[in-house]
């Protein structure tokens, strides 16, 4: 009989892990023995699953809550379950799916059912974080249409800055001394600067604009 452990993860530091410590507690895993993350599933690369995956040996037996849980990319959780049950010659368990046992069904078609459902339900995991994506991207598309700004607020230009840029733009001055002149790095001021100008090229032909249309009527 080998060693029994549980591995938990969260996705962020805010995410509350409380569900799946109590999961595997309650099938009386030792704490000590219970490895947790708390970063993305999107790879393989954490630390405390990287350790429970050097510790683990032959016989020993490894519970999850959830398939998604391991993980969210749908070759490298197929990877990693090999890894654990040909390689390390250990068990698995995904509590919320009993399919999804090693222990059981060590027959061929026992071996075929559990490939299938673990092929499934890790496709379903990965799409699902695709199609997170895509909301997520969708979301911001229809914010910034209407008109919600993402980001750091822009700082507002010192009071100087006017100034400054009409000598650097009859070039009195340089852009690195603009930039010093204005508290600022070089690549800030540039940046600030095609903003600043593009600005004023719009209020010229806002200006413009208006009086053909007075002198239109």
């Amino acid at each position: 009989m080998g060693q029994v452990y549980g591995y938990v993860r969260v996705s962020t530091r805010e995410q509350n892990e409380d569900r799946q410590i109590h999961a595997l507690s309650e099938i009386q895993i030792l704490k000590e023995n219970i490895y947790m993350d708390k970063q993305s599933g999107k790879d393989f690369a954490r630390p405390m699953y990287q350790h429970l995956l050097r510790k683990i040996g032959e016989g020993d037996l490894i519970y999850v809550k959830s398939i998604d849980r391991l993980g969210r990319n749908y070759e490298e959780i197929l990877e990693q379950w090999r890894i654990i049950t040909k390689d390390k010659k250990a068990d698995i368990v995904v509590l919320d799916m009993p399919l999804l046992d090693t222990r059981r069904g060590r027959d061929l078609m026992g071996t075929f059912l559990s490939d299938i459902v673990l092929q499934v339900l890790s496709f379903v995991a990965e799409n699902e974080r695709g199609n997170i994506r895509q909301r997520q991207k969708e979301g911001i598309e229809a914010a910034k249409l209407r008109g919600v700004k993402f980001g750091r607020p822009t700082k507002p230009l010192p009071e100087n800055f006017g100034r400054v840029y009409k000598r650097w733009l009859q070039r009195e001055i340089s852009g690195v001394m603009a930039a010093e002149l204005c508290q600022m790095s070089v690549p800030t001021y540039y940046r600030r600067a095609e903003q600043y100008g593009e600005e004023i090229r719009k209020r010229i032909l806002l200006k413009k604009g208006k009086t053909i249309h007075r002198i239109s009527l």
